[in-house]
């Protein structure tokens, strides 16, 4: 395995040298992230795995490692790239159906600047998501765990994009080729592309404004039912100490081949978060997550998916490198979805606290 992972470096940034070698001072950083956890889930699963449809902070009663990687990026006047290698419970869970070697990628991407004049780039391989406020990284999130829209949309993706960006920043244009719904290995039998979008707008430097949207079928052609998403999102920095987060998911897929009706699901989300100081800060968040029909998160109850969540986190900031974080969770659903002492209930409490360290 350490053979493998040696030659892929090597591969890497042997492949970033040559589209970069008539370039003046290019450069290549090294940087890492590593997240450990502990999280007590008041149902007490037998088997320590939380409920499925959560990929982060998943392990009951157990000290784990959320995520860690190591990762080099290359940047010159015109080329950038980077690869990042991981470890961890997230990689376990949520790249499960990837190759195994596959499942240590973190990220593997090149880009090529395609104009002297504007900021517009050309990327392609293994990238983050398009889609959403969060991301895997705890620490650059303002929650410890992440929202069920979050858990549920990719993280990462692995396709091509193209990026403009204007001359005063405001504005971000993305257009995306992708193999599929988080996908690096497409399914068996599935010969189309998906496609994806992004518009963000930053008016000023307290305001961020996103529309995120992806189309494509993520089963075998044969089968093929056509997905339709938009992720709608905005950041408000509302004053010195308070930021408000508000983000709306709405999804579409065709309930049959060729038919015209749909399965949809949807999830308001709102995170308000206070800094007290430079060292103390919190939020609270509020959340609601339909799936009546399964699609996203199948229950094989009545109801479907029907769960409500909130949270309150407090972090402590030791270093610019190290946070600290405690926060409660709690879930509860129509139906009764989750297991404690062998027996369905409708609610779900759990104490997480976590190290992030990112350097």
């Amino acid at each position: 395995m350490k053979t493998i992972y040696l030659t892929l470096i090597a591969l890497f940034f042997f492949q970033v040298n040559i589209f970069g070698q008539t370039e003046s001072k290019p450069s290549i950083t090294w940087s890492g992230y590593l997240e450990t956890y502990y999280v007590y889930d008041f149902n007490q699963p037998a088997n320590h795995e939380r409920p499925s449809f959560l990929y982060n902070h998943n392990r009951h009663n157990e000290l784990n490692l959320n995520l860690g990687f190591i990762k080099g990026t290359y940047l010159s006047a015109n080329t950038r790239a980077n690869l990042a290698l991981m470890t961890g419970t997230y990689a376990q869970y949520n790249l499960a159906s990837e190759p195994s070697l596959l499942q240590h990628v973190f990220e593997a991407n090149v880009g090529v600047k395609l104009s002297n004049k504007q900021n517009l780039w050309l990327d392609a391989g293994i990238m983050p998501s398009h889609i959403g406020f969060e991301s895997a990284i705890s620490k650059d999130c303002w929650t410890l765990t992440r929202s069920i829209l979050a858990e549920n949309s990719p993280y990462y993706e692995s396709g091509v994009k193209i990026t403009y960006i204007n001359a005063d920043n405001r504005w971000t244009l993305s257009a995306l080729a992708l193999n599929g719904w988080q996908r690096i290995k497409r399914p068996d039998g599935n010969q189309t592309l998906a496609l994806g979008t992004q518009v963000q707008f930053k008016p000023n430097e307290k305001t961020t404004l996103n529309w995120s949207t992806f189309i494509g079928n993520d089963k075998p052609s044969s089968q093929k039912q056509e997905r339709y998403f938009s992720n709608l999102y905005g950041i408000f920095q509302l004053s010195s100490t308070l930021g408000l987060i508000a983000g709306f998911d709405y999804g579409l897929e065709q309930k049959a081949v060729a038919s015209s009706e749909y399965n949809t699901w949807y999830s308001p989300v709102a995170i308000l978060k206070y800094t007290a100081n430079t060292k103390w800060s919190g939020a609270v968040r509020w959340e609601y997550y339909q799936d009546k029909n399964g699609v996203i998160i199948a229950t094989n109850t009545t109801n479907g998916f029907q769960t409500k969540g909130y949270s309150l986190n407090i972090d402590y900031k030791v270093n610019d490198n190290l946070l600290w974080r405690i926060e409660g969770k709690y879930l509860e659903s129509k139906d009764n979805i989750f297991i404690k002492e062998g027996k369905t209930v409708n609610n779900n409490f759990s104490l997480n606290t976590s190290m992030a360290v990112q350097f």
